[in-house]
């Protein structure tokens, strides 16, 4: 099923608010939850222990299957770099890293000079998910569909998967009545810690998705921690 134009340009408008959002407010925020800071809040602190899991998961599973120096990756929407960084230093032969946000993408070449990564091997631009090209091994997206509704987070399964000639990885945030059910109350209490819109995605959907694109879900992983639940799928071309 096709998006209406009309979804298309809500779609943008979406887009727009949360690129504004993480290259002001928003980046001051997720660079601290994305470090060890300790001005954070509870909640940002599980928030940050959650995307940990996950970030650990991947690496784990990339590390399972070995030879990263031979391969080529794509993180897409990279954040401060909390997955790049560290499959850089395990040895990845090349990293395409992106961000919505330049604030973000700033950031993660700073992590990534104080670390003294090799710039040759880690490369990071600012652009949206729609606009990456090029082939990779492996991409991964972790997070990043927690900003897009069940259809056009399809159709960018759809997308990433046209990049990769062997994996892709991506993590979400599963629909489950509970989850709706706290999203629908969140909905009554705007504010301004509620800068962006939050989709919990069906996985089934995903996972067709990818099937259409010629993938199989190989490995999955559910990562919780108190305000975070994310559904981790590796996906392997047929």
């Amino acid at each position: 099923m096709s998006t209406t134009p009309a979804e298309t340009g809500v779609i943008a408008d979406e887009k727009a608010e949360v690129q504004a959002y993480f290259n002001n407010t928003g980046f001051e925020r997720w660079n601290r939850i994305y470090s060890e800071s300790d001005d954070v809040n509870r909640v940002q602190r599980n928030i940050r222990l959650g995307h940990q899991k996950t970030v650990d998961q991947v690496l784990a599973w990339l590390q399972e299957e070995g030879d990263l120096a031979s391969r080529s990756f794509c993180d897409a929407g990279c954040g401060v770099g909390s997955l790049s960084l560290p499959l850089a230093a395990l040895g990845a032969g090349s990293i395409e890293a992106s961000d919505l946000s330049e604030a973000m993408v700033t950031e993660a070449r700073r992590r990534a000079e104080a670390a003294g990564i090799e710039a040759g091997r880690l490369q990071f631009t600012a652009s949206d998910l729609e606009s990456l090209g090029g082939s990779y091994d492996t991409v991964i997206c972790l997070d990043v569909f927690i900003h897009y509704p069940q259809e056009p987070a399809e159709q960018m399964v759809n997308h990433l998967a046209s990049l990769t000639s062997r994996k892709l990885i991506v993590s979400f945030a599963p629909y489950t009545p509970l989850l709706a059910a706290l999203k629908r109350v969140g909905d009554f209490f705007p504010g301004p810690s509620k800068a962006t819109r939050a989709y919990t995605l069906r996985e089934d959907g995903i996972v067709a998705a990818a099937q259409r694109s010629g993938f199989r879900a190989q490995r999955r992983s559910l990562n919780k921690a108190p305000f975070y639940f994310s559904r981790l799928i590796e996906f392997e071309r047929i």
